[in-house]
Formats: structure tokens, C-alpha cells, sequence
């Protein structure tokens, strides 16, 4: 059971503390936004190269980019532990996900909510992680969506029969609320953002968030 906070939801303009502030996190869960594929605009390879050289935990990259055929295996050369494309808006997710893999990063493919998992069962051999969005990719603090919880089950059900270590993550109003039907469905991978930074205290919220999940494991 790891966690995963979204540094969207922390203060942009000390972004080496607030990586400080959640050290006994498993990642830190950084949002490539690129205003085409989703409707906002964050942050990009040069911060996320800083942002390295400062973390003492590795990076978990969601790249919500149109072309990340192109722009994707940068990410995993700059450093990123893990590098998560949008299936949407991949040309080949074959190609792709192996580029990630030889670069040095885990090879993570995302669903957005309307995107179902089926068609794309037959990439899992060529992946680490499956990210099922729990809100639609673009903004930080939406309600979660417990109606993907069935999707994250069906995930769950095929990494079961593909065998392999291939993780499933959920994020989007990812809380102590939401965290456990969550795990209970099969994820064991948990990205939140204001849950972790809204809170007094991070590192706290981070360990509180990994033992409600542990205790709900499928």
C-alpha cells in the first residue's frame, strides 16, 4: 500500500519544502498539465528536473500532454521513478511504455473516467502500473467518483490472470474517507493531494492514509 501526494495541491512557490513535508511518502505524485489534453497548465520538464535533484522520495509523473509518444520519455531521462501516459492520447502505447521501461522508469498507462479498461487489457504485459482516474484529469480538489470503483475491480481481476507486478493506482479526491473502498476494490497505489497537504501536519496524513488502506486490503 503506497501514497502518492499530488504536489498540485501544495505551495508552488516552495516546492522543496513541501516535498520535505511528506518524506515518509512511498512518491511524490507530480501533474504534467499541458492545457491541450486537459483544460489547465502546470508544470513541466524543467521543474520536474528540479524538482529531482530536491525530492527525498522519487517522482511519480502523471502526464495529462497531448503526445506523449514524444514528450513522455524525457520525463523517465530527467529522473522520473515512474511515468504515467494517458491512453487517450497515445499514438503507440506499445512503443511507449517500453521506451519509459528502457529509460530507466516504471511504465504506467491512465484511464479517464469514460475510458473503459477492456480495449487496453492486452498492453498489461508492457506496463507497471494502471492509473484509474477517480475524477476527470485537469483540477485538483473534485469529489471523488465511487462509480469507478467497478473499474478498478476489473483491473484488479485481470492483472490476477496476466500474473506480474503491476500496481493499481486511484486519483482524484483521494481521502480518509474515500481510501478504503478504494483498496477494497484492489488498488494499492493512492495519489491525494489535498487530503495529504491540506492537512496541519503531512507526514501524519500520509501514514494515517497507508494504514486505513492496509486495514481494507483486498
Amino acid at each position: 500500500m503506497q501514497i502518492s501526494p499530488s504536489i498540485l495541491s501544495a505551495d508552488f512557490a516552495n516546492l522543496e519544502r513541501e516535498l520535505d513535508r511528506i518524506g515518509n511518502a512511498d512518491w511524490a505524485h507530480v501533474d504534467v498539465m499541458d492545457a491541450h489534453f486537459v483544460p489547465n497548465l502546470t508544470l513541466g520538464l524543467p521543474v520536474v528536473e528540479a524538482l529531482r535533484k530536491v525530492s527525498p522520495i522519487p517522482l511519480d509523473c502523471h502526464l495529462m500532454i497531448e503526445d506523449p509518444d514524444r514528450w513522455a520519455p524525457s520525463y523517465a531521462e530527467a529522473g522520473a521513478g515512474s511515468v504515467t501516459f494517458h491512453v487517450e492520447a497515445a499514438q503507440d502505447p506499445v512503443r511507449l511504455a517500453r521506451a519509459l521501461r528502457s529509460a530507466g522508469a516504471r511504465a504506467a498507462m491512465a484511464l479517464k473516467p469514460g475510458t473503459p479498461f477492456a480495449p487496453y487489457e492486452d498492453l498489461l504485459p508492457e506496463l507497471d502500473m494502471v492509473l484509474v482516474m477517480t475524477v476527470e484529469p485537469g483540477f485538483g480538489g473534485q469529489s471523488f467518483m465511487a462509480d469507478q470503483m467497478p473499474k478498478v475491480r476489473q483491473v484488479r481481476e485481470a492483472v490476477r490472470r496476466h500474473g506480474g507486478e503491476i500496481w493499481i493506482q486511484v486519483d482524484g479526491g483521494v481521502s480518509a474517507s474515500t481510501i478504503e473502498q478504494c483498496a477494497e476494490a484492489g488498488a494499492d497505489v493512492f495519489v491525494a493531494g489535498s487530503a495529504v497537504y491540506g492537512a496541519d501536519d503531512a507526514a501524519a496524513a500520509v501514514d494515517r492514509l497507508r494504514e486505513l488502506a492496509r486495514s481494507h486490503t483486498h
